[in-house]
């Protein structure tokens, strides 16, 4: 099967009908077609490169089976997010609004948030990505501070408003029982009495399995059926011991045992 080149032609083809009066208008893909034509190649180019190093082009150029995957991009924070989160597991834990009103993730007031001032700004709840903002503002703006100098000092910051939060918390707490407010039991509390319920259950069953294992392992090395047998054998044998005897005159029984 020869090379298509019918839908090249395309543009050439309506030129020529309108010419004639075959076409009475031009259709609506006329213009785009003629400002943008279609590739005359069927190979796909190979993408330009993000990071252009004579060694990187060299190390791609003999990897042409990579040609046509989809490069990796890297933004800076990616290995500080990755770092805290590593640092802060439970912080993952804590719930995020994600729903956006105009779509414009950042934006107070028309305004950008400025991470100069520190690590809590107004309209953004304190997160793993404030320090993440906050670390890549100091590395930005300080070349004489170390990315782990950088990590410490916004991570001291978060530390510093994590308190505050916790003490705030606590306070308010103190003062509704004050006038009288009663909670309920926390959600925490709730699975570690579910969860201790749970193991005594399992305690019990245990403890009965144990005892039920013992019975049957002294049951097999008891020796109460041994005991039965030795005594019926000796019954037996004084019965013919006295029989013996009422048939011989002058044998004693412990003449005949």
């Amino acid at each position: 099967m020869g090379r298509q080149i019918r839908p090249l032609r395309v543009h050439q083809i309506a030129s020529r009908m309108l010419d004639s009066g075959r076409l009475k208008s031009e259709p609506l893909w006329y213009r785009v077609v003629g400002a943008l034509p279609p590739s005359t190649s069927l190979v796909r180019p190979q993408p330009v490169q993000l990071v252009d190093t004579l060694s990187s082009r060299s190390k791609n150029a003999r990897k042409t089976s990579n040609q046509f995957r989809p490069q990796k991009i890297v933004y800076e924070e990616d290995a500080l997010r990755e770092r805290f989160f590593r640092d802060h597991p439970w912080e993952l834990a804590r719930p995020r609004v994600v729903v956006e009103d105009q779509g414009r993730d950042g934006d107070v007031d028309g305004r950008r948030w400025d991470w100069s001032t520190g690590i809590k700004q107004p309209g953004k709840a304190v997160d793993g990505e404030s320090v993440v903002q906050r670390q890549l503002w100091l590395i930005t703006n300080n070349p004489h501070l170390t990315v782990p100098e950088t990590y410490n000092i916004a991570r001291k910051e978060f530390y510093s408003l994590r308190l505050q939060q916790d003490i705030e918390r606590r306070i308010a707490v103190e003062e509704a029982r004050h006038v009288g407010s009663t909670f309920d039991k926390a959600y925490i509390d709730i699975m570690f009495e579910r969860e201790q319920k749970v193991l005594q259950e399992w305690r019990t069953k245990a403890a009965q399995d144990l005892a039920l294992r013992k019975h049957k392992r002294n049951a097999a090395y008891s020796t109460t059926s041994m005991d039965e047998d030795l005594a019926a054998a000796a019954a037996a044998s004084g019965a013919a011991a006295d029989a013996a005897a009422e048939e011989v005159p002058g044998l004693t029984v412990a003449g005949a045992l």
